[in-house]
């Protein structure tokens, strides 16, 4: 078998294949409904032969803000670091406190850095009357500083409570499943791309 041959096959396979997603679940509040809305979008993940999903979730991560590298912090940055490290593209989940998200969600972006360089980010958000699109706009900014990619479409839950019954589906799947596919597809087409460019030109920022 002719090496170089091989070695060009596992690289095309390397960039064609499926795309490395890690949902980053924002929410830490006491009786939060964040599960509800990422067991849904976990759903819509898992449902594309395109993506490959891994999760973090804010609420299991015990993180100082501090950031002072304590023997408790490095061991939840453990189970926390490398599925943001090894992501090809993330999908952020937040809801929207006070006009914004979450500090514990901050908290958790800032304790990483050369993690979320070159990659797309989609975002999801939920909320009251706003559907937590201002929380999602104040991400926007904090990505940008990290020299990440946040995809153009969007997917908001307005009054999320009413959107989904008893047992976590939604009453009117239609208009959510088809805005995650919009969502899903930029994400899939950034996420390809900028994987395909720190393959080949390693990203200096």
């Amino acid at each position: 078998m002719n090496p170089t041959l091989t070695g060009k096959s596992t690289a095309a396979l390397t960039e064609a294949g499926p795309l490395r997603v890690t949902l980053v679940v924002g929410s830490n509040r006491h009786g939060r409904f964040g599960p509800v809305v990422a067991d849904w979008l976990l759903g819509r993940l898992r449902d594309r032969d395109d993506i490959v999903a891994d999760v973090v979730d804010v609420a299991e991560a015990e993180l100082p803000t501090s950031f002072e590298p304590t023997p408790e912090a490095t061991a939840a940055l453990s189970g926390i670091t490398p599925k943001l490290a090894g992501a090809d593209a993330f999908v952020v989940l937040t809801p929207e406190y006070n006009h914004s998200f979450p500090a514990g969600l901050k908290n958790l972006v800032d304790w990483h850095y050369g993690e979320w360089r070159a990659k797309p980010v989609a975002l999801v958000s939920y909320g009251g009357l706003a559907g937590g699109l201002r929380a999602a706009e104040h991400l926007r900014q904090v990505f940008a500083e990290l020299h990440a990619v946040t995809v153009r479409d969007t997917v908001s839950f307005h009054n999320a409570g009413a959107s989904f019954d008893d047992e976590g589906a939604l009453r009117d799947p239609a208009g959510p499943d088809a805005a995650a596919k919009t969502m899903l597809d930029q994400l899939v087409w950034w996420g390809r791309a900028l994987r395909e460019g720190r393959q080949k030109w390693p990203y200096g920022g």
